[in-house]
């Protein structure tokens, strides 16, 4: 195993410029099964001017599959492409905001959207969810606390104060990286994010590790916004997964319940719909969701672990390219309602002082229609001879 520091606050390590490739391996006395493929990189760069002033990118490209993790916005992945398909959707934010220039509570809460366009963000990982109030009362009816909480979270605006690339005798590649979520008279939590993927592969892994680092429980929430646009979405683009039922949100989403599940082209002032969905998992727990394209010639799939992300979310936002025109897939711990509606519901998780809970999502990227049709094979397998319940109004307990 082979290790680099790209940041370490304490040690004063910024490895600005650095480029980690088979020739450096080589250099340092490196060789052999460590990394099988020549073409692989990785580089770290920080962007200079405007809005991104002081963000860093980095660049891990195994060969086939290439994609910009961002340590100063939670670790999310902005952008990335594999092989001649792109992976990312045109934000109307087009360059990553360092997360100096937002203010969550603007517009009512929504601010976090001024910096949103990451291929992959994480919500998270105290609350997420639509904006609101949340107040908290004892067993007497009384309130014990009540704080207003923005879109999604604080984890995405927040900067890993440590990262590491790590080149494995298995020949994976993979980025660590470590956040704090901490305040004064709150809660205490740490992220630990990797990110792996493999030469010439078609794929990639997100291991996430949430801790409490105080001495009371906390409680956490996390979801993973992960957004898709062209070539990938386009009218006639389909959702597929294995679920047990779906629900909309709101009255907006129950409008297309007919269609749920098939997007349009782009549409000036379409107001997004959202569903709710309880995914069906296999014998290890994996459930499995495809995105894929009018031609079923190309998708992208999220497998991820439904005991600790048991949710799934749709969000169709199929307005104007200009405006954002995209679609999330959002594996989740809870549904993203206002965090007190969740607690109601039982899903928000209690974590004990010093404890963890890990998290796994998988994506796979199939660039044939052989490839597709293997994807749309495994989910129907999944799906087995169970139905899935479409519920054409939302669903009590669920919004």
């Amino acid at each position: 195993m082979h290790t680099v520091d790209l940041i370490d606050v304490a040690s004063g390590i910024h490895a600005e410029g650095t480029v980690i490739d088979a020739d450096t391996l080589r250099a340092a006395g490196r060789s052999g099964p460590l990394v099988s493929l020549d073409a692989w990189k990785i580089r770290m760069k920080r962007l200079r001017g405007g809005m991104s002033d002081g963000v860093d990118v980095i660049d891990v490209d195994n060969g086939h599959l290439s994609l910009s993790v961002l340590p100063t916005r939670g670790m999310g992945i902005w952008r990335g492409r594999c092989g001649s398909l792109p992976l990312q959707w045109e934000s109307p934010v087009p360059l990553p905001v360092h997360p100096s220039f937002i203010d969550p509570s603007r517009r009512g809460g929504l601010g976090w959207l001024d910096g949103f366009n990451e291929l992959i963000c994480r919500c998270g990982l105290a609350w997420h969810g639509a904006p609101g109030t949340d107040i908290r009362r004892d067993d007497d009816g009384n309130i014990v606390s009540e704080q207003f909480l923005p879109l999604h979270g604080r984890i995405a605006g927040l900067a890993a104060h440590q990262v590491t690339a790590r080149l494995s005798d298995d020949g994976s590649i993979a980025l660590t990286g470590v956040v704090d979520e901490c305040s004064v008279f709150d809660n205490r939590l740490r992220l630990t994010a990797e990110f792996v993927t493999w030469p010439g592969a078609s794929r990639f892994t997100i291991r996430d590790r949430i801790t409490n680092l105080g001495s009371r429980p906390a409680e956490i929430e996390l979801l993973y916004h992960c957004n898709f646009g062209s070539p990938l979405l386009d009218a006639g683009s389909r959702f597929h997964a294995a679920i047990r039922q779906v629900a909309p949100r709101d009255a907006r989403a129950a409008e297309g319940t007919d269609r749920w599940d098939t997007f349009e082209g782009p549409v000036s002032g379409y107001a997004e719909q959202v569903y709710f969905m309880e995914p069906v998992a296999d014998s290890d727990g994996k459930g499995l969701a495809c995105l894929t394209d009018p031609d079923q010639a190309a998708a992208v799939a999220v497998r991820f672990d439904t005991q600790t992300l048991p949710w799934m979310t749709l969000w169709k936002n199929t307005q104007a390219v200009a405006d954002g025109y995209c679609c999330g897939v959002e594996p989740s711990t809870s549904l993203p309602n206002n965090r007190q509606f969740e607690r109601e519901q039982g899903r928000v998780i209690e974590l004990p002082p010093g404890a963890s809970r890990d998290f796994e999502v998988s994506f796979e990227i199939a660039e044939t229609r052989d490839a597709v049709q293997n994807l749309l094979t495994q989910v129907q397998e999944l799906q087995g001879t169970s139905s899935c319940q479409v519920r054409d109004t939302p669903l009590p307990g669920w919004s």
